[in-house]
C-alpha cells in the first residue's frame, strides 16, 4: 500500500473523545511476513474449548458476538496501553473526533492499575474548566466503581448527551482526600490553533491538538500576526497538546523548517510502517488541497523561536518539538514531555468495528526515539518559580508500555504511585488548583520564553555592531 492511502494519528484515548492513531486497510497485513505466519492450532483448540465451556455452563446466557468481541478486546489491551478494540460507536466517534468536534467531557485518558488515568485535559472543555489535571486517577463514575471496567466501557460511560451530568471521584497525588466533581457534558469543539501578539514584535501561537484543519489554521494565524508587523520572536506553545494527526505534525514542522528537511521517520514490521516524512507538501497535505503554507510570510522561516512543552505534550507535539530541536531551529523550553513514541493504526473490520494496533515507533530527524523518554528541553523551566504543580504522568508510568529500542538506560518512572481510592467520598474540590491562563502575566513558563527571545534580539544587535 502506498503511504498516501492511509493517515497516521498519534496520541492517546480520550473521554469525550480524542484518540490518536491511523487508518490502514487490513489488506496491508496480508503481505510479507504476515502472510507466512501459521495459526497456533493447539492454542486455538484450547480457545474453542473455553468458548464452548462458557457458552454451555456460564450462569447466564451470553451472545457469541459479545464473547468474540471480549476476546479481541483482551488480546489487544494486553499488548500495550495504546492498542484496543473499537466497537462501531467508538470507531465512528474516532473518525468524527479528528475533525475537532465530539461529545463528552474533554479529557484524554488511559488505564492504570484498573483505574482511568488522565493524560491531559483538553483546553476549553468541562474537564479543563473544572480543574482536572494530568495524572489524576478517576476511580468512580456516578455510583459505579471503575475497577473491573474496560477502558472502552469507562469512556462510554463518560460520554453522553450534551447538558447531562456525571459525577467523577478522583484521586490526586499529594491530596489526602478524594476530589468529587460533577461535570456537565458538552459538544466539544476544539480550536486547534490560537494566537496573539503579546507585544510589538513578539507573537504567541498555541497548537492545542493536531487535527485536519491545523495546517491551514496555523498558516492563517501566522499571517495575521505578520500583518501587525514583522516578528522579532515567536513562542510556539505545545504544552498539554496530546497529539493528533501525523500529517498535522509534519505540516506544523514544515512551516518553520527549510523545504525538504527531514521531520520524522517511522519503523515497524510491515513495509508500510517504514516511512520517512520531510518538509514537502506531499508529506503533509491530504488529497488534492492547495498547500496552505506556500503563502507564509518569509520571516517565519528564520524568526527566533522558543517552543514550550511539558509532560502533557505527547506524540504529534513531540514530533514537532523533536524536529525543531534536532534542526536547531528553536529552543525547547519547559519540562520533559510525555514520551509516546509509537504509532497506532486503525484496521477496519467487516462489521463496522475496528482495532487500534501499535504498528511502528517513530524517530526524530537525528534518529532519537521518544518512546518512554520524551523530549528533554534545552532549558528546563518549571510551571512556576516555586517548582512544578501536580503529578507528572508520562508514558513510562503506563503499565505495559513499549521499551525504548534506542536507549540503554532504564525508563524514568514516577517516584511512588498515587494513593488508592478511599472507601467513602470526601469533598476536596476546594483543593483544585487554578487553571493556567496561557500567555498571560501569570504564565511563568511563557514569561521566561519571552525574556529569552528578547535576550536573543539584544545579542543579535550586539553582534552586528
Amino acid at each position: 500500500m502506498n503511504r498516501k492511502t492511509f493517515s497516521l494519528i498519534l496520541g492517546g484515548f480520550a473521554a469525550g473523545v480524542f484518540i490518536t492513531i491511523g487508518f490502514l486497510q487490513s489488506s496491508a497485513f496480508a503481505d510479507g511476513e504476515q502472510r507466512n505466519v501459521g495459526l497456533p492450532v493447539e492454542e486455538l483448540r484450547t480457545f474453542a474449548e473455553v468458548f464452548n465451556a462458557i457458552k454451555q455452563g456460564y450462569v447466564e446466557p451470553i451472545e457469541d458476538k459479545k464473547m468474540i468481541a471480549n476476546a479481541i478486546s483482551g488480546m489487544l489491551s494486553n499488548l500495550d496501553p495504546h492498542s484496543s478494540y473499537l466497537d462501531a460507536e467508538s470507531f465512528n466517534e474516532l473518525q468524527v473526533g479528528t475533525q475537532g468536534e465530539f461529545g463528552g467531557l474533554g479529557i484524554e485518558v488511559g488505564m492504570e492499575d484498573g483505574l482511568v488515568q488522565v493524560v491531559s485535559p483538553i483546553e476549553d472543555t468541562p474537564a479543563y474548566r473544572a480543574g482536572i489535571k494530568a495524572g489524576d486517577l478517576i476511580f468512580r463514575l456516578d455510583d459505579t466503581p471503575i475497577k473491573g471496567m474496560s477502558l472502552n466501557d469507562a469512556v462510554k460511560k463518560m460520554r453522553g448527551k450534551p447538558q447531562t451530568q456525571i459525577h467523577l471521584s478522583i484521586l490526586r497525588k499529594g491530596e489526602n482526600k478524594s476530589i468529587e466533581l460533577t461535570l456537565t457534558r458538552e459538544i466539544i469543539k476544539v480550536q486547534s490553533v490560537k494566537s496573539k501578539l503579546v507585544e510589538p514584535g513578539y507573537g504567541w501561537v498555541r497548537v492545542t491538538q493536531f487535527q485536519e484543519n491545523t495546517i491551514p489554521s496555523l498558516a492563517r494565524h501566522l499571517g495575521d500576526l505578520y500583518k501587525q508587523g514583522d516578528l522579532k520572536g515567536l513562542v510556539l506553545d505545545l504544552r498539554n497538546d496530546p497529539g493528533g494527526l501525523l500529517n498535522g505534525a509534519v505540516g506544523v514542522s514544515s512551516a518553520f523548517l527549510s523545504a525538504g528537511s527531514k521531520v520524522v521517520s517511522t519503523d515497524g514490521r510491515i513495509p508500510d510502517a517504514k516511512q520517512e516524512y520531510r518538509a514537502v507538501p506531499e508529506d503533509y497535505l491530504r488529497g488534492t488541497q492547495v498547500d496552505p503554507l506556500r503563502a507564509l510570510p518569509e520571516g517565519v522561516k528564520n524568526v527566533h523561536m522558543v517552543v514550550l512543552v511539558n509532560s502533557g505534550s505527547a506524540s504529534a507535539s513531540e514530533i514537532v518539538a523533536g524536529a525543531l530541536q534536532d534542526h536547531q531551529r528553536a529552543v525547547i523550553m519547559g519540562t520533559q514531555t510525555f514520551g509516546k513514541g509509537s504509532v497506532q493504526t486503525i484496521v477496519p473490520l467487516p462489521d463496522s468495528t475496528a482495532i487500534k494496533l501499535t504498528t511502528a515507533r517513530y524517530y526524530t530527524p537525528n534518529g532519537r526515539s521518544i518512546q518512554a523518554k520524551g523530549i528533554e528541553p534545552d532549558i528546563e523551566v518549571e510551571e512556576s518559580a516555586n517548582g512544578s504543580r501536580g503529578m507528572r504522568l508520562r508514558e513510562a508510568d503506563l503499565e505495559g508500555h513499549l521499551i525504548n529500542d534506542r536507549e540503554t538506560s532504564k525508563d524514568a518512572a514516577l517516584d511512588g504511585k498515587p494513593a488508592r481510592a478511599p472507601d467513602g467520598r470526601e469533598d476536596a474540590a476546594e483543593n483544585l488548583p487554578q487553571r493556567l491562563e496561557y500567555a498571560s502575566a501569570s504564565d511563568y513558563q511563557f514569561q521566561q520564553a519571552l525574556s529569552l527571545l528578547k535576550g536573543m534580539q539584544i545579542m543579535q544587535k550586539t553582534a552586528r555592531q
